[in-house]
């Protein structure tokens, strides 16, 4: 019993960081939404004052960028899930072929961890006899074959933090008055990055003050950038 108790925090501690890095995830895709957006309808707006160019801009921007980033994520996650699910035959295979050669195998590996010869054969004894494909593909892979990851859940949830952040400059860009939509979508995009560099530095435990930091600074640049060349490229008369 006592072992069971030790070994019990470790799917808990691994079920909430993945929780977390599913945050951090969410919320690293807002940041991109907020910035990519911006940076195109900021860029626009140094060319016109005309809502038009800016709405269709930006509608791309939206758009484009939300596919883009789903594309990516479903992509990733899927290779990963094709690479658990492949370890998992693999090792339901080997237990189903070698069934003694696993044993050794799983008490080798709690002996290992620290446990005494006679501690590692009961746990790995009780341990085969509740689930042994879950025991290997916990100590031997670390994974939990009840959360593999969907690629398409990954995808939804990739555009939905993208779209859920470029909300944000496209709002602001076309509801301000045109003599001050430029200064202040950079003044509420700034403020969003730095609640948002905040949040992720405090999900994965780093220095907010400098994760702030370091996203405005990258923001205000992107968003320097834009204007500029968009300025330039409407006072010469090419755009």
């Amino acid at each position: 019993m006592s072992s069971n108790t030790q070994l019990h925090p470790e799917p808990q501690g691994t079920d909430l960081a993945a929780k977390l890095n599913w945050l951090r995830a969410g919320v690293l895709g807002a940041n991109d939404g907020i910035v990519s957006v911006a940076a195109v309808v900021v860029g626009v707006a140094g060319v016109t004052s005309e809502n038009g160019p800016i709405l269709a801009a930006g509608m791309a921007a939206v758009v484009g960028g939300a596919i883009s980033m789903a594309l990516g994520e479903y992509v990733s996650v899927s290779s990963q899930s094709d690479s658990q699910k492949s370890l998992i035959a693999k090792e339901t295979a080997e237990l189903r072929d070698q069934p003694q050669e696993e044993f050794a195998e799983l008490v080798s590996l709690y002996r290992h961890k620290g446990l005494s010869e006679e501690t590692a054969t009961t746990v790995a004894k009780e341990l085969t006899a509740k689930d042994a494909l879950r025991a290997h593909l916990d100590i031997e892979l670390g994974i939990d074959p009840d959360e593999i990851v969907s690629p398409w859940h990954a995808a939804l949830a990739s555009a939905v933090s993208f779209l859920a952040g470029a909300v944000l400059p496209m709002l602001t860009i076309l509801l301000a008055p045109p003599a001050i939509r430029v200064p202040l979508t950079f003044v509420i995009v700034l403020v969003a990055l730095a609640v948002t560099g905040w949040v992720g530095a405090w999900i994965g435990g780093g220095s907010r003050a400098r994760a702030s930091t370091r996203v405005v600074i990258g923001g205000a640049i992107a968003l320097a950038a834009t204007f500029g060349l968009g300025s330039l490229l409407g006072t010469t008369g090419i755009a």
